[in-house]
């Protein structure tokens, strides 16, 4: 269970973790050089979450409609958090808060991911996917 999580935490709690690590990975990012990299790699996510749904044993329904969900989710992450460096602390939390609204200590979390983000600024797409990284 994630510390300061107000429930046992599910398949939906631990993908919006990763869709908002996705999202900030793609802020710091894009840019024509690495426009297929990214693309590759949301393309790969993407496959992969359908096939986790597939394995958790929903119908086609189901599963175009989760994905659906997600990637809409995962969008409005993108677009919230596009210029975080411009927001104030105040209104980074509201952002969060849009995503993360289970959690008890969202102050926490927005320390993390604003050092997640400034990790990320201090490195290069390609540094990123070909090392061992301490992020």
């Amino acid at each position: 269970m994630y510390e300061g999580l107000q429930k046992q935490d599910t398949f939906s709690d631990r993908l919006t973790i990763f869709l908002l690590h996705f999202s900030f990975i793609l802020k710091n990012f894009k840019s024509k050089n690495n426009t297929v990299v990214l693309q590759e790699i949301y393309d790969f996510n993407f496959r992969q979450l359908e096939l986790s749904i597939r394995e958790i044993g929903y119908g086609d329904q189901t599963i175009n409609k989760k994905m659906k969900d997600y990637i809409n989710l995962f969008h409005s992450m993108v677009s919230e958090i596009h210029y975080w460096d411009n927001l104030t602390k105040n209104e980074k939390l509201k952002k969060i808060t849009l995503f993360l609204k289970d959690f008890n200590n969202i102050e926490y979390l927005l320390d993390y991911f604003e050092k997640f983000n400034e990790k990320l600024s201090k490195k290069t797409l390609n540094s990123l996917l070909k090392s061992v990284s301490n992020l």
